[in-house]
């Protein structure tokens, strides 16, 4: 008992402690030391004298994660097992079977088998259901699953997977596995490279000055720059891949923040690989913070045309603070601003709506900059591309049918139920979208939008107030309404939808790198800059 009393006391004293050498709350000292103290009292109370048994770990857990979800989404309290996941993302190595793995309660699905890993070489694919590894049932395991794959090099893991309903078992003998920041970069034509750049992990510059200069040797006379899908990372890497571009000496990113030792500005350090090469940089909607950086500030010094989708919009930079026992909290500390002036910030998490929901930017608000040639470049939305391909008309409900699986699953059952030969060849075709919204019903995907919700809600009143009699024919007719407009909007998203399955169809077969191959024969997005590069004309009227 005296030792739970401790740990108990402790865990508020630590944080205390931990407050007090801090240095962002000096003015606002006394009032910090006063809520500290209040939560003190109140979780020592709660804990020795709650009518059941309390776990004070889980009680912390909570109290932490809802205060800070009331910042953004980006200051994020981070456990041991973050804290490693933090580091493999940076480092992009770490040993384990070499797959993209999603956990659930009964099972772990492998996502993406990378080529020539462990659990490739062991034969898993996309689709396979782990529901057991060793003697331990997925199922019945109470700790974190994914940890059950990890382990030491050279050491080996059974599992027992299902497969189109099927069980099979197979032996994985784990092994170092790199992430790399550039999977890809390659020749589109004789005189034009491509260099697909994943995630800035501190291999990012390394790997994208290799492919530059390997392109260039190979006779690249101009550069695509795909940063598609990519969600950020180390800050510092992306100045220094702008710095692979512009001269030495350049302002990229400048950062602001209440606390004045984190007001910096960052220029170019290095001499550049090639300040004349033409180049265009493809973003998206998941291209993101360090991707923002680089394609926000390459447009502002009018060095780079930028082709595809509204980036993102993440103008937040964060920091790790060291914390005890081994975690640490991720603090927002400060906004960034390129070379323009303009933060690309989309979502205001600081003036929120009735719901208390972060309220997108209105474009109204958004205050307009000059790029250095005197082009208007706007804040407030992300990085707007100079040539635009429109992403998704309706995220709310495509995000809905990608994180329901739909698409992944269906990707699963086309890939068995199809033996294709010539994957460049591949097109989906308007019987495999009809097939695909068949799929969508049988597998009863359901979207409720807040129109409905809200609906629900006003007929719900109706019936406690019984006059849902004289409006339930009008509700029903209303609702019926909503159902076939849901359906439209999936019709209206056919190409985009499409566009995500053939994605997932052509790795089944070919793994990510042979998508980047697909890319090059079929992505209009290329085909655009691959056009817009071959003319010296039109590439310098993009940029004046």
């Amino acid at each position: 008992m005296k030792n739970l009393l401790k740990k108990r006391i402790i865990i508020p004293i630590l944080a205390f402690t931990v407050f007090f050498t801090g240095t962002a709350f000096k003015n606002d000292f006394f009032e910090i030391a006063k809520q500290i103290e209040i939560f003190t009292t109140l979780f020592k109370e709660l804990n020795m004298n709650y009518v059941d048994e309390t776990n004070p770990g889980d009680l912390m857990d909570t109290a932490i994660k809802s205060m800070l979800a009331d910042l953004d989404p980006y200051t994020n309290f981070m456990n041991e097992q973050d804290v490693e996941a933090a580091r493999i993302n940076n480092t992009g190595d770490y040993t384990g079977i070499g797959a993209r793995v999603k956990t659930f309660k009964d099972k772990l699905v492998i996502i993406e088998p990378y080529k020539d890993y462990p659990a490739d070489k062991a034969g898993l694919k996309a689709g396979d259901e782990i529901i057991k590894v060793g003697d331990i049932v997925i199922e019945t395991y109470k700790e974190n699953t994914g940890d059950l794959l990890k382990g030491a090099s050279d050491t080996s893991v059974e599992v027992t997977y299902k497969r189109q309903g099927k069980t099979h078992t197979a032996t994985i003998k784990r092994a170092e596995v790199e992430i790399k920041a550039v999977p890809h970069f390659s020749m589109v034509n004789n005189k034009t490279g491509y260099i697909v750049l994943s995630r800035f992990n501190n291999k990012a510059h390394y790997e994208t000055n290799y492919a530059l200069r390997d392109l260039k040797a190979q006779g690249a006379e101009r550069i695509i720059l795909d940063l598609r899908g990519n969600p950020g990372g180390l800050l510092n890497e992306a100045i220094k891949i702008v710095n692979l571009f512009v001269p030495k000496g350049q302002l990229v990113v400048t950062t602001k923040s209440k606390v004045k030792k984190y007001n910096k500005t960052y220029y170019t350090q290095s001499e550049p690989i090639d300040t004349e090469i033409p180049l265009v940089v493809l973003i998206d909607g998941n291209s993101a913070s360090a991707s923002e950086i680089v394609s926000g500030s390459l447009q502002d010094l009018d060095r780079a045309v930028i082709v595809g989708a509204r980036s993102f919009g993440k103008g937040l930079v964060q920091r790790p603070k060291q914390l005890t026992y081994g975690t640490q909290v991720k603090i927002t500390i400060s906004r960034y601003y390129t070379p323009s002036g303009r933060c690309i910030q989309s979502l205001d998490y600081w003036n929120r709506n009735e719901k208390g929901e972060a309220v997108r930017v209105k474009q109204e608000n958004y205050n307009e900059f000059k790029t250095k040639n005197g082009r208007k470049v706007f804040d407030g939305g992300g990085v707007f591309p100079d040539v635009i391909f429109n992403a998704s008309k309706n995220s709310a409900i495509t995000n809905a049918i990608v994180n329901s699986d739909l698409v992944f699953n269906y990707g699963t059952d086309y890939y068995y139920k199809n033996n294709l030969t010539d994957i460049n060849g591949l097109k989906l075709s308007d019987t495999d979208f009809s097939n695909f919204k068949n799929y969508l019903k049988t597998n009863k995907f359901s979207f409720n939008t807040d129109t409905e919700k809200t609906l629900y809600k006003a007929f719900e009143a109706a019936t406690k107030e019984e006059l849902n009699d004289n409006i339930e024919k009008d509700f029903n007719t209303l609702i019926t309404n909503l159902k076939l407009a849901k359906t439209s909007v999936i019709d209206e998203n056919k190409d985009y939808l499409l566009e995500l399955l053939t994605e997932d169809i052509v790795k089944r077969y070919v793994y990510r790198e042979g998508l980047y191959e697909y890319y090059k024969v079929n992505d209009p997005r290329i085909k655009k800059a691959t056009e817009i590069l071959s003319n010296t004309t039109t590439y310098l009227n993009y940029l004046k």
